[in-house]
């Protein structure tokens, strides 16, 4: 054999010894991480112990909030969905508006009381 061929599965076996290496050194031992223990504040350590499996305080909020959730999805939302293409689409009033009581001018007839109203008072003054 040539002297390159051999230097170069020299090379590749050194390659493999350090790619093995690399991969041992990357397994963890059982004491590893060795972190310092976690400081919570008063909400986190809240959380942390309402989130521990198996309370029964935390199976009746879990079901509050499905009842919760399902009223919004099924009841809530489609209401107003119902409620914006009423307002906006079937509505003859462009966009909800209330519209004012007409004007009312003299000689016309209060429905409310049938009264009619009497003409505006002349004014004696001119001002122009």
């Amino acid at each position: 054999m040539s002297p390159s061929v051999e230097d170069e599965k020299l090379r590749v076996q050194q390659l493999r010894a350090l790619r093995r290496r690399w991969l041992r050194d990357q397994e963890l031992s059982p004491r590893e991480p060795v972190l310092p223990p976690r400081k919570l504040g008063p909400v986190a350590a809240f959380w942390e112990r309402f989130l521990q499996p198996g309370d029964a305080w935390r199976h009746q909020v879990h079901k509050v909030y499905q009842g919760g959730r399902s009223i919004t999805l099924r009841l809530l939302l489609p209401a107003l969905a119902i409620t914006y293409y009423l307002k906006y689409h079937v509505q003859k009033t462009p966009y909800g508006l209330v519209m004012t009581n007409p004007r009312i001018f003299p000689g016309d007839r209060i429905l409310e009381t049938g009264e009619i109203m009497p003409p505006l008072k002349d004014e004696l003054h001119k001002h122009h």
